[in-house]
């Protein structure tokens, strides 16, 4: 048996940024992962996808949008573009080796100690670590838990990362697919599938649910939709899969159907993605023989300073819940190791951001306009069109817009949602302005350069206000409040 001072399991975003700070901290530190430094987000999720997206997103924009332009190959249109994807996949592989490569490092500097290997508890105190060497039992005098998520299963649908992919496969496609079904209009499924139709595939999407982006502003998700169905995808929704068939080289034969009954549709696609949510990585690490405490789902359950109902055992990231977002498990991997070092830390976070990459991206913090009315909130509502500000033109990105939601009787900030160009960009202010307990009047009185899309947030603020600039509002009768800005 050997001693450990404190045991990080887990070196994604939550992970490997606590022990940073737990070796800053002072303390010495052990970080065990399975697989590789960065986690999920770094090397499978987060930054393979978004760099697949930004390709995607030039592809698409000089195919299609290029002669608008006037951009010319030798005085001809660019015709018959295609992207090969085995050299987009290395590009994609090089900029995660440069992430990771760099994370490493960071974890070298600061003295901590890293281990391949596989760590599942035998006791509130010990831990059993499977590595290449063999086997050993470590005790530690402090744990932090963060095992992450994985992609959820569905039942019928056996993933093999050939023809029926989770995220992780669809991340590694070296050729396009002529068609590809994602079951499941979430934002992983819309964010891939997404890209997979601005490279060329033809692609369906069957949402069980009422809406694509189940939980997100309606007003937003009609933007995304829009888009969507203008690039020729096809969506379903309120529809439920029902079964599959592998007809070799042929493809796979999907059936789906209406959940209220109706007429069933059986097509055949190249590719099936599987994007019904993440699951929590909570079996098979011995929480039991620790004590342990779940919640029904599987998360494990934690108090603001991270702690579970053992003492000295700490969880952060997807594995502490909701929202499962990288920078959500970053902030908690500083609390943790805060509170391990005897500081003053707590989880009381105003203002947390999520965003979707879509096409326009997505991104919200603070209230929604129907969780403001649920809390019986009187509260004033603006929005302002990316159509009406000069950059967006400027730049071909007209769709979408900035609401902004505003406590009616003390002017406070309570939420910003986005749908735009660069909406991932923006949010942050909004973000900091909720965190510091700004009034809406403070984003209006606040002077943005122009022509840029942060003026889409002042131009927000004053429409919830009520005296926008650059869209036209009836002016408000004595005493009522300022009008519902709609677009």
């Amino acid at each position: 048996m050997t001693q450990h001072d404190v045991v990080v399991i887990g070196a994604g975003p939550a992970g490997y940024v606590c022990a940073i700070r737990l070796a800053q901290n002072g303390r010495k530190v052990t970080v065990i992962d399975k697989a590789e430094v960065g986690g999920v987000c770094l090397n499978r999720g987060c930054i393979p996808s978004k760099a697949l997206i930004y390709a995607g997103g030039i592809f698409d924009k000089v195919s299609h949008h290029a002669d608008e332009l006037g951009i010319e190959q030798n005085g001809k249109p660019l015709k018959n573009l295609n992207i090969n994807m085995g050299r987009l996949k290395s590009w994609k592989d090089g900029v995660v080796a440069k992430l990771t490569g760099g994370v490493a490092q960071l974890l070298k500097a600061n003295g901590c100690t890293v281990i391949a290997g596989d760590a599942k508890f035998t006791g509130p105190k010990t831990l059993e670590l499977k590595t290449a060497k063999g086997v050993e039992t470590i005790q530690f005098n402090a744990c932090v838990i963060a095992t992450g998520s994985r992609p959820a299963a569905l039942p019928g649908f056996t993933v093999d990362n050939k023809k029926i992919l989770d995220s992780t496969g669809a991340l590694d496609q070296t050729s396009v697919p002529g068609s590809v079904l994602c079951i499941g209009g979430g934002y992983i499924g819309l964010e891939l599938g997404t890209f997979l139709s601005k490279v060329g595939s033809k692609v369906t999407v069957v949402e069980a649910g009422a809406q694509l982006l189940g939980g997100c502003d309606p007003d937003l998700a009609k933007v995304v939709q829009k888009k969507l169905e203008k690039k020729g995808v096809e969506i379903f929704l309120n529809h439920g899969v029902k079964g599959m068939k592998d007809l070799g080289n042929k493809g796979v034969e999907v059936s789906f159907e209406p959940r209220t009954g109706g007429t069933r549709i059986t097509k055949i696609y190249d590719k099936v993605l599987v994007t019904i949510g993440r699951t929590p990585n909570s079996e098979n690490i011995g929480l039991d023989r620790a004590g342990v405490k779940l919640d029904p789902k599987g998360f494990i359950v934690v108090d603001a300073q991270r702690r579970t109902n053992v003492a000295g055992i700490y969880a952060i990231g997807d594995i502490a819940g909701q929202p499962l977002l990288a920078h959500k498990g970053s902030k908690e991997g500083l609390v943790a190791a805060d509170a391990i070092a005897g500081k003053k830390a707590a989880y009381d976070v105003v203002a947390m951001p999520a965003v979707i990459f879509t096409d326009p991206e997505i991104a919200t913090v603070g209230l929604s306009e129907a969780e403001a009315r649920a809390k019986g909130l009187q509260i004033n509502v603006g929005m302002f069109p990316f159509a009406a500000n000069g950059r967006a033109l400027s730049v071909g990105e007209p769709e979408g817009f900035v609401k902004m939601i505003g406590d009616a009787k003390s002017g406070r900030l309570l939420g910003v949602h986005i749908v735009g160009a660069e909406a991932s960009n923006l949010i942050s202010e909004a973000a900091l302005a909720i965190e510091m307990g700004a009034h809406v009047e403070d984003l209006a009185l606040t002077v943005h350069p122009h022509p840029t899309l942060p003026e889409t947030l002042m131009e927000a603020a004053e429409a919830t206000l009520g005296h926008a600039i650059h869209i036209f509002q009836k002016k408000p009768t004595a005493g009522a409040p300022a009008p519902q800005a709609r677009v």
